[in-house]
């Protein structure tokens, strides 16, 4: 399973390379501006430098809502940096770009998917990835779980190449839950990776080697 980080901060960025695990990156206007991130040229410079840190793909949104607008926007990012997959909305313009896209040879992520329906139509559509967002899914009282598992089957009983890009992942079980039921990418905060590493007996066990390794030198 590729690990794939949500954010738009840097330092999150450049420490999650820094483990040598990373895969890629996802952002989206949230999370830009979380950072302070605003004004088109600024936007765009940010994913450039984005790109410049990791070596995998990076999702860049589309802020149209309007086919004209997203193709051009998407066309625009797309040529910023080989890495950039362009993000679109799960509406009805954005399955239909997406396919103006794949038939182009532009990657794509669609997202904000909360269904095995709208999944079905990103694969149709050619999407590269295709994001179901298991968290708010979760928030809502949703099995977000289940979600992923549905997808996985449908992608796997018709051989669909979209990758399943499991997004709103919020902490470390969400993670080894996708990798058992078979999603391709994980994407979330810096918190769910590294809290992969966390466990109190390999702590016990460290402290212990160390302290009878200071009694005999």
């Amino acid at each position: 399973m590729k690990f794939f980080i949500d954010t738009a901060n840097l330092n999150d960025i450049v420490e999650a390379q820094s483990l040598g695990i990373l895969d890629g990156v996802t952002t989206n206007p949230s999370l830009m501006a979380k950072e302070g991130i605003t004004g088109t040229d600024n936007i765009l410079k940010h994913y450039v430098d984005i790109c410049n840190l990791v070596d995998g793909d990076v999702s860049a949104e589309v802020i149209a809502t309007d086919y004209e607008g997203m193709i051009r926007e998407g066309e625009e990012l797309a040529a910023l940096h080989p890495q950039i997959v362009v993000k679109l909305p799960m509406i009805a313009v954005g399955i239909k770009a997406c396919k103006y896209f794949s038939d182009r040879g532009i990657r794509t992520n669609v997202t904000l998917v909360f269904s095995v329906g709208q999944a079905l139509l990103a694969a149709k559509a050619g999407a590269t990835y295709v994001s179901p967002f298991l968290g708010r899914l979760d928030d809502i009282s949703t099995d977000g779980m289940g979600l992923i598992a549905e997808i996985r089957q449908v992608y796997d009983n018709y051989d669909f190449k979209t990758q399943i890009l499991s997004a709103s992942v919020r902490h470390t079980m969400h993670v080894v839950n996708c990798a058992k039921l078979g999603s391709d990418v994980m994407t979330g905060p810096l918190s769910s990776i590294t809290g992969l590493l966390k466990h109190p007996l390999t702590d016990i066990g460290l402290a212990q080697f160390l302290a009878d390794y200071k009694k005999g030198n």
